[in-house]
């Protein structure tokens, strides 16, 4: 020890952590940089930030005292800090704030550097999502069916106020009109509250009646209010935690109570290839047909012209999904809700009975019932999502099934049988069964669980990443940016050391 060794001689060549430094050395940062105040002390430089982080979750630490802790003590930490000790509030602070908005760019960088290195192509991704729990109290929920039950109550209870002033006070009502409570807002309860009080203000009236209105009168514009706040932040969606405003009460794979109790989370979506993290983004809805288009938007958005081919299983399989591919002239091998029923005989999808597999004609716009019998068109229903996409439903009826020796298996509703059906879905869905029982369908088929599956079994199974650490969508965005670039950069290294 005559001569002091350095760091580096601590760690060997094929590390992790000599890659992920490396690899952040030859990226941009610019719009982290632009972050930071050009007065005050100066700062630890974002680059070696960035560096520590990606690493600590690499290495399964989150938290922020940790980092500090590790900092000081382990080797790894120290030589890609270059011997600095940012402390727990520094690194939390560039975590949650620096990170903000731009972490999303540092990723696509990084994975156009694997396509130059040849680790990926984009050509093809595979598609899927799970649960991950918010960090957030599952006991302090919001729950939109309960707001829209509270208002409806304060109609009945006005209606009931108003009619109960009508008998009491028929002279001083007879020349007001009743007001529309069909929609209240707090102004309206207002008016409306003081329209009843003048009337009875000089009345005898029942001491429970009395009660009911003072109370509608400090506490219905107050309670009116406050839910509109509430349903201003629900949206589209059906409930929200009050410690994490933007997590949802979604049913998780690992009810260990196995009730099926919600817990507050965040529907997690992987694109992926050869294992590697291609996207990510984090949804309020738990149904995965929701969020395949807005992650395929960032997708395209982020390499444009490179991605052709799109796999996923059937929980995407949607009339707006398909479109949605057919017209950014994406491949779908996209399964449908029934496309594995299809496959196997003797259950209800192969069936002849089935409204799929009933004879079409398409030049009188008729369809024709085991028994031969016609079912003419008697209506088309328009459908609209939430994201504003509009569906048509042909809706067609036989007109006399009574008799019929069929009749058992065909149907079992009381008159004659009526089925729904979207064209366009069933040649969008008949063009992706060619695609998925093709050779090239078969292939991707068998890939997809082994390749994005395994990245979800990655994160929680050997990251033991559960349940997040920061609150607010932003944040959980950072933290889910984050882990995927440790999964790809420890899985690079993993291939160049192999």
């Amino acid at each position: 020890m005559l001569f002091p060794p350095s760091l580096s001689d601590f760690i060997p060549p094929d590390h992790p952590v000599r890659t992920i430094s490396c690899v952040i050395d030859g990226i941009q940062i610019d719009n982290i940089i632009a972050k930071y105040s050009n007065t005050g002390a100066k700062a630890y430089h974002p680059k070696m930030m960035l560096k520590l982080l990606v690493y600590v979750y690499l290495c399964n630490l989150y938290s922020s005292r940790k980092i500090e802790q590790a900092a000081s003590e382990n080797v790894h930490f120290m030589w890609i800090s270059g011997m600095q000790k940012p402390d727990h509030n520094t690194i939390a602070r560039f975590r949650s704030s620096r990170l903000e908005g731009v972490l999303k760019e540092v990723f696509s960088q990084v994975e156009l550097l694997l396509v130059e290195s040849g680790h990926i192509d984009l050509q093809t991704i595979y598609v899927d999502g799970t649960k991950i729990e918010a960090n957030a109290n599952k006991f302090s929920f919001v729950w939109g069916k309960a707001i829209q039950k509270n208002i409806a109550r304060m109609k009945e209870r006005l209606n009931e106020l108003w009619h109960y002033t009508e008998l009491v006070a028929k002279e001083d009502m007879a020349n007001v009109s009743k007001p529309d409570l069909t929609d209240i807002d707090p102004e309206k309860v207002e008016q409306t509250i003081s329209t009843i009080n003048g009337a009875l203000k000089d009345k005898q009236i029942d001491k429970k009646k009395r009660q009911q209105l003072n109370y509608a009168k400090n506490n219905y514009p107050g309670n009116l209010r406050k839910n509109e706040e509430k349903l201003e932040k629900l949206g589209e969606r059906n409930s929200y935690s009050k410690t994490d405003e933007d997590a949802t009460f979604m049913r998780m794979k690992d009810d260990y109570m196995k009730n099926g109790q919600l817990k507050p989370g965040y529907n997690l979506q992987f694109s992926t290839q050869n294992q590697f993290v291609i996207n990510y983004s984090n949804h309020h809805n738990p149904t995965d047909t929701k969020t395949f288009i807005p992650h395929l938007e960032q997708i395209l958005e982020m390499y444009p012209d490179k991605v052709n081919n799109v796999c996923a299983d059937s929980g995407y399989g949607s009339e707006e999904n398909y479109d949605f591919l057919e017209t950014k002239g994406l491949t779908p091998f996209v399964k449908y809700n029934y496309f594995h029923k299809e496959q196997k005989k003797g259950n209800e999808a192969y069936s002849e009975f089935h409204p799929n597999n009933l004879y079409y004609d398409a030049n009188t716009d008729v369809y024709y019932c085991p028994m031969g019998q016609p079912m003419k068109l008697q209506y088309i229903r328009t459908e609209k999502s939430d994201a504003g996409y509009e569906k048509k439903v042909h809706v067609y009826q036989a007109h006399n099934c009574k008799g019929c020796p069929l009749r058992g298996s065909c149907h079992k509703a009381k008159g004659n049988r009526t089925i729904q059906v979207s064209h366009k879905l069933n040649k969008l869905r008949n063009k992706a069964r060619e695609l998925l029982t093709s050779e090239e369908g078969l292939k991707h088929r068998s890939q997809r669980p082994v390749d994005v599956e395994a990245a979800f079994g990655n994160l929680k199974q050997n990251k033991g990443f559960k349940r997040f650490l920061l609150r607010g969508h932003e944040k959980v965005e950072i933290e889910t940016g984050l882990l995927a670039l440790a999964i790809n950069l420890k899985k690079m290294n993993a291939i160049k050391v192999a």
